[in-house]
Formats: C-alpha cells, sequence, structure tokens
C-alpha cells in the first residue's frame, strides 16, 4: 500500500513539473528574437501507477516531466534547403546578369554600342561626299579608332567581372569548409550530450541554421540515423549518425568532414578568358568538384555558369589520326563542332581532351576545305595509346548550358572578326591617294611588343598577294585601327579604274556603308543587329532570372512560415502557458499545504 505521505510525493512532482515547464517558457520567451532558434516544450506524462493491495488495485502517483523538445518538422527542412538553393541560384545569376546589360545600354546618360556605331557610319556619310578630303577621312579613322576602343573596354569589362566571379567562387569554398568543419564538431558535442540521456536542442538549432546558410551556397542532402545497440537492434543508444551531402558527394559523416580546394588553372579554356580561373576539387583525393553540373542549384552553380557559361557551344569533335611531329604528336580532329574560322573561341595554347584524358597543345590548324583541325601536342605518345585513341571523343572545355561572360565574349568576337574582315578586303581592294595597294583597316595588336597582325601575306616586293583566313586572332581585347592609317592618304577610297583620273570617288565607301545594315555578318543582319541580338539575349536571361527567383523567393517565403508556425516563438502562447503553468504550480503549492495542514492534524492530534 501507498505511504502515508504519499500525497506530499504526488504534489511535490507536479512542482518539480510545472517549474520545469515555467523554465522552458522563460527560455522561449528569452530567445524570441534568436535567429535559428526552436521553440521548446516541456513533455510530461503521468507518472508509473503504483500498484497497492487495496480493492481498487493501482494509484496515480503524479506527474514526470520525460524530456525538453524541440518543435520542429524536418519536412519544411528539408523542402526549405531544396528551395533556398534555387533562390540563391537566380539571385546570382540575376546580378551579374545585370551587370551585363550595363554594357549594352544606350541611352541619353551612357553612350553605347548603337551610339558609336552611328558616329562611325555618320562620318562615312561625309567621307562619301568628299572622300578625297583629309579631314574627313581622319574623322572617320578617329570613329573607328571610338569602334575599338568601345570594345576593348567591354573586354575589359566583362573580364573584371569574370575575375570577381571568380573570387566569389573561391570566397564561397572557404565558406563550405567552415560550415562543414562546425558542423561536424557540433555532430560531436550533440552525441556526447544526448548518449546522456539529454536532448541537445540549442545545438540542433545551431546545427540546422548552418545548413541553411550551406543551402544558399550548394544543394544539400540530410540523413540522420538513430545508433543501435548491435546486439540488440531495437535499443535506442542515445546517438545517432549525421550524413550530410553537397551536390550527391559527402561533405560530412558525423565527426568527420571533408573540404574543396580551388586550384587555378595553368591554361585557359576559352581564348578570352581570364588568367587563373578556380577549378574546384575535393581535396582529400584530388576529384573535381562539378559546381557546374545540370542537376546542381545553388549560389555556387549560379557563378560557375556566370564565369564559364557558353550556351553549349565548346569545341568538340572526333579524332581521325595521330601521328609523330618534330615537337610532339599531331592530332588530327574530324567532324568539328565549330566549322567557321569567326565562331573559335578555343586558346592557341590549351588543353584538348582526348577520351576523357588531357593532353596539352600548343596551337592549332585549321583546314576550311576537310573541315578539319590539326591540334599540336607537347610530347609524343606511344603507338598503343595513339590507336587507342583513335575514333574517340574529342573536347576542349565542356558545354555549360547557361549565356555566361565566355558566352558575350565570344559573340564580340566572332562580330568583330566578320565586321573587321568584310571591311579590310574593302580595303584591300582599292589603293590610296598615293596609289599603293590598300592594307587592312583593323588589325590584332600585339600589347606585349607593339606589333600587329594585319591578316594578310605579302610577296617578294612587299605588296600584298593573299588574304589570310585566320581572322580567330583578332578579339575584342586586341582589335585596333592599323598605325598605318595616321596618315589619312593610307585609306582607300580609289580602285585600279579610278587612277587615270587622279580624282577619288565614292564607289568603295558606298561598299562600306551597306556593312552597317545591308550586309549579313551576324545572325543575319549587318553591323547594327549586333547590340539587338546580344540585348535580346541578355533580356531573355535577365527576365528568366527575374521570374525565377521572384518564384523561388515566393515558395521559400511559403515554407518559411509554415516552418514558422510550428518553430517559431509566438508571444501570445508562451504569455498564456505563463498563465497556465503559474495556475498550476499554485495549485500543487496549495495542495503541498493542505496535506501538511492533515499530516499535521494525523499526527499532532491523533496520535497514542
Amino acid at each position: 500500500m501507498p505511504s502515508t505521505f504519499f500525497g506530499l510525493t504526488i504534489a511535490g512532482s507536479a512542482l518539480n513539473t510545472f517549474q520545469a515547464a515555467l523554465n522552458t517558457t522563460a527560455n522561449n520567451i528569452s530567445n524570441v528574437n534568436t535567429k535559428g532558434y526552436s521553440r521548446q516544450e516541456a513533455v510530461r506524462i503521468a507518472a508509473e501507477a503504483l500498484r497497492t493491495n487495496q480493492r481498487y488495485g493501482t494509484v496515480g502517483s503524479g506527474v514526470v516531466t520525460t524530456e525538453i523538445i524541440q518543435k520542429r518538422d524536418f519536412y519544411y527542412d528539408v523542402k526549405y534547403w531544396e528551395n533556398n538553393a534555387k533562390t540563391g541560384m537566380y539571385d546570382s545569376k540575376l546580378y551579374y546578369m545585370q551587370q551585363i546589360e550595363e554594357y549594352l545600354l544606350n541611352d541619353d546618360n551612357q553612350k553605347g554600342f548603337a551610339t558609336i556605331l552611328d558616329e562611325m557610319f555618320g562620318a562615312l556619310d561625309t567621307l562619301r561626299e568628299t572622300p578625297e578630303e583629309l579631314d574627313a577621312r581622319k574623322s572617320f579613322i578617329s570613329k573607328s579608332e571610338s569602334f575599338a576602343n568601345f570594345f576593348q573596354s567591354m573586354y575589359t569589362g566583362f573580364l573584371k567581372m569574370q575575375e570577381d566571379c571568380n573570387q566569389e567562387i573561391a570566397t564561397q569554398v572557404d565558406q563550405i569548409n567552415g560550415i562543414a568543419q562546425k558542423i561536424a564538431l557540433l555532430n560531436k558535442q550533440i552525441n556526447v550530450i544526448e548518449l546522456q540521456g539529454s536532448n541537445a536542442n540549442e545545438l540542433r538549432d545551431q546545427r540546422a541554421l548552418l545548413v541553411d546558410e550551406l543551402s544558399d551556397l550548394v544543394d544539400v542532402e540530410v540523413k540522420e540515423t538513430k545508433v543501435t545497440n548491435t546486439s540488440h537492434p531495437e535499443i535506442y543508444t542515445g546517438g545517432t549518425n549525421y550524413l550530410l551531402k553537397i551536390n550527391g558527394q559527402t561533405l560530412v559523416d558525423s565527426f568527420e568532414y571533408n573540404t574543396l580546394t580551388y586550384v587555378a588553372r595553368d591554361k585557359k579554356v576559352n581564348q578570352s578568358d581570364a588568367e587563373g580561373l578556380y577549378d574546384i576539387y575535393w581535396t582529400k583525393d584530388n576529384i573535381p568538384f562539378n559546381a557546374s553540373g545540370k542537376n546542381c542549384t545553388g549560389r555556387l552553380k549560379g557563378l560557375f555558369d556566370t564565369r564559364d557559361g557558353n550556351n553549349n557551344q565548346a569545341f568538340s569533335g572526333t579524332v581521325k589520326s595521330i601521328v609523330p611531329g618534330a615537337d610532339g604528336d599531331i592530332v588530327t580532329i574530324m567532324n568539328p563542332s565549330i566549322t567557321d574560322i569567326n565562331k573559335m573561341n578555343m586558346p592557341d595554347d590549351g588543353i584538348i581532351t582526348l577520351n576523357n584524358k588531357d593532353y596539352r597543345y600548343s596551337g592549332f590548324t585549321y583546314d576550311a576545305e576537310t573541315k578539319t583541325y590539326q591540334f599540336q601536342l607537347k610530347y609524343t605518345l606511344s603507338v598503343e595509346e595513339r590507336e587507342s585513341l583513335n575514333n574517340r571523343k574529342a573536347n576542349i572545355g565542356e558545354d555549360i548550358d547557361a549565356m555566361g561572360i565566355p558566352y558575350y565574349q565570344a559573340q564580340a568576337n566572332e562580330f568583330l572578326r566578320e565586321f573587321a574582315k568584310q571591311l579590310n578586303q574593302i580595303q584591300q581592294s582599292g589603293v590610296d591617294l598615293n596609289g599603293v595597294a590598300g592594307g587592312a583597316f583593323f588589325v590584332a595588336g600585339n600589347k606585349a611588343d607593339g606589333s600587329e597582325y594585319n591578316f594578310a601575306d605579302y610577296d617578294a616586293t612587299g605588296n600584298m598577294s593573299t588574304f589570310k583566313n585566320d581572322y580567330y586572332k583578332l578579339t575584342a581585347a586586341n582589335i585596333k585601327v592599323a598605325d598605318e592609317l595616321k596618315d589619312p592618304n593610307r585609306m582607300v577610297t580609289l580602285t585600279d579604274k579610278d587612277l587615270p583620273d587622279g580624282v577619288a570617288n565614292q564607289n568603295l565607301v558606298e561598299q562600306m556603308q551597306k556593312l552597317k545594315s545591308e550586309i549579313k555578318m551576324f545572325r543575319g543582319g549587318g553591323a547594327d543587329s549586333f547590340l539587338k541580338c546580344l540585348i535580346t539575349d541578355n533580356s531573355v536571361d535577365t527576365q528568366k532570372s527575374e521570374t525565377f527567383l521572384k518564384n523561388y523567393s515566393n515558395i521559400s517565403n511559403t515554407i518559411e512560415q509554415k516552418r514558422m508556425s510550428i518553430s517559431a516563438v509566438d508571444e501570445d502562447e508562451e504569455g498564456l502557458d505563463i498563465v497556465k503553468f503559474q495556475n498550476a504550480y499554485n495549485l500543487a503549492s496549495r495542495m503541498i499545504q493542505t496535506m501538511s495542514e492533515i499530516y499535521n492534524r494525523l499526527i499532532l492530534e491523533t496520535g497514542v
């Protein structure tokens, strides 16, 4: 049978239980504005009944607090992490798309491509009326220099943007490593506490907050499993195994964590890339971390798409043959993905991947008739290796389905090459005011030594004989007006048949005027179509990023509201709990007082 003083024990259990409930409420109120905090709740159950030898059999023994739990739903955490990665990706893309848009603007506040092109062809209209006047020639040459300077400025801006992306990638890799280390440490602390039978709620909140931050950078996958007794699987030890993956690869496994490292490329992937762009690897095994994969999301993915995006226009082909050469093997590539000289965007000195293995090359040539490339490797392969590579896939870089900085650089290069080629051919078809054969108007400048590449061959007497088909050497970075045109007499407006008259005419000038809108050179349009096409590309990407960012932000808000409805501390609800637990505590105290009076009467007044 229960003790005579059992009532005090029961009332005392209520005091202890509601004291714990009030303490938990106080903790919730203290953390009402703490980021990442989840509301806690003291779980109460009826104490185990006491068996008696009385007719009623058992008697209640009060109440006990079994644990203090978090009010958190893992389902909404997962949904939040998945959506947060997409939000971060499109936020990053939108930021850089808007920066690219700045280089394409042409309004009253910013003098852009359209204005410069109009001024250039406006000077050409004046030249048409007086083709022999030096001032008119100087004006056109000056406006042409402004045209070249615009593209050099655009190239520099894009290059700076690419370098900014690259640096941000490095910063985010460091951030991922830091989060991984903190989560592994928290896992250990959580297990130490929970193996002793308690719940490490605050530490779990800290860990979940770190995963929230990580999910903005990369897509995450979390799995937590209970550690059971090996001999008795149904017995829970209190510990847990915590597995965190990013992009499908393990970052944290309980107390252990992996790190990423960024390594600067020693060779460019695209012709107009900045030097030293980073590739990411797993530090432990030196395995590439493919943050730009099609199924990846997160801010890091957005940065890689912006920095490396080529709109799926990377070079690829099939190995036709490999033969020994004087300085290394020569690889012939057939069925190339790029057959237009103006669209070539691979570097002169780079890395070609043959059958998924990288090889260094020091140069290449292109045969337009057979549509084959020949790459000069920097070393000699074995006979077996040559044979094994025949008919295998070859590629330089990889297709990235995004219109990033390399895409816009390549589009500018493509336009400039065709425009310079068309203008140079017109200049080459006539003679200057001195009767000397015309040369190239736009050339590729070498800033290192001041030399110029003018795309022309010369015969033994110094006269130009053939026009070379290798305009891929000209880019937005090096385009310039030929130095010889500092003398306006060297500009060509005459054809050979004009020489007997000794007076310039406008025939060649009229041909140059057609380059603005009548001669097809860029996506089926004239020179004035260049800006329209790029603005369209940028507008589509910007609008897409804005739309998706808005949609995913709205979804994030909805999910966050669901999470907060479960996890957040509600001040009104906590206020009601204070009153409720206070009343229960007061009642338990009153019960102890009542029982004390009863026992006092029992002991003092009924004793024998």
